[in-house]
């Protein structure tokens, strides 16, 4: 009778860095875990690769200030409304920055009372009390700031509207700061518009058009293509990216259907298995 289901291990590597023969490294890893903890590999065993090393060995990587020449190339470089972004100083703050050293004022409208993924803005007792309604009404930073006051995240402590804020001002930009809930909203300021929504983005996209936008671009439409030999993603752009250092960005790898096959190749030839292989993030 079958006791254990499903076993999941990490499998230790040397550390990755760009450039690096990354099939090799992983089978290599894969063997030598076999070998030292004495388990088979099977027939439709997976051997998972988190897709953060596969965009470091593949050096894919952008500044800033490609960033910034892209947004300039796509938007114009005068006044870009960017829209409904995550708070994240991992995920999002440094694409903001480059965005902001690519336009001469950035509008940033927040959705409230949190964004997408959960993290708040303002509480909902808090809404309440003042008898907001976040799907009707439009704020102000000063009408945020009257009704709501300063709002740290409770885990790491930041004001992000304050640190957004400082941010596009840091980066060369004017900045204004808007609370709305209706992509459209942002018409009222410009008509070239990011949309940093990630799972609605596409419903975003349709409703800015459909409404007059002269330009209208997701984190997926910027970084497609190398600037001055960057790094770049044809199918997500900045979607997925990751700070590496305070003035540069690691993007999602690129084509990785090679990759698997090869590790699946050399896995094969070592054990006589079929092992799965997949690049996940």
């Amino acid at each position: 009778m079958r006791n254990v289901g499903t076993v999941s291990r990490g499998i230790r590597t040397p550390i990755i860095r760009q450039g690096d023969d990354l099939a090799k490294i992983v089978t290599e890893s894969v063997l030598a875990a076999a070998q030292s903890e004495n388990f088979p590999l099977e027939d439709r065993d997976v051997v998972a690769v988190t897709e953060s090393v596969v965009a470091r060995a593949q050096g894919n990587y952008c500044s800033v200030d490609d960033i910034a020449t892209d947004v300039r190339a796509k938007l114009g470089g005068e006044t870009v409304g960017v829209i409904f972004p995550i708070l994240s100083r991992n995920r999002f703050a440094i694409c903001l920055r480059g965005i902001a050293k690519g336009a001469k004022k950035v509008v940033l409208m927040l959705s409230y009372p949190s964004d997408e993924v959960g993290n708040e803005l303002v509480s909902l007792d808090k809404l309440d009390d003042a008898g907001v309604n976040p799907y009707s009404e439009v704020l102000t930073l000063e009408k945020y700031r009257a009704l709501f006051g300063e709002n740290k995240h409770p885990f790491t402590g930041i004001d992000y509207v304050d640190y957004y804020g400082k941010l596009i001002e840091e980066s060369g930009a004017e900045c204004e700061i808007i609370f709305a809930n209706h992509a459209q909203t942002i018409l009222q300021y410009t008509d070239k518009v990011i949309n940093c929504d990630i799972h609605t983005r596409a419903r975003t996209k349709r409703i800015l058009k459909a409404a007059g936008a002269k330009v209208v671009c997701g984190l997926d439409d910027l970084m497609t293509t190398g600037i001055n030999g960057s790094g770049f993603n044809a199918k997500y752009g900045l979607l997925g990216s990751n700070k590496a250092k305070e003035d540069q960005i690691k993007l999602f790898p690129k084509e990785c259907q090679e990759l698997v096959e090869d590790i699946q190749a050399r896995l094969a030839q070592a054990t006589g298995k079929k092992i799965e292989v997949m690049v996940y993030g």
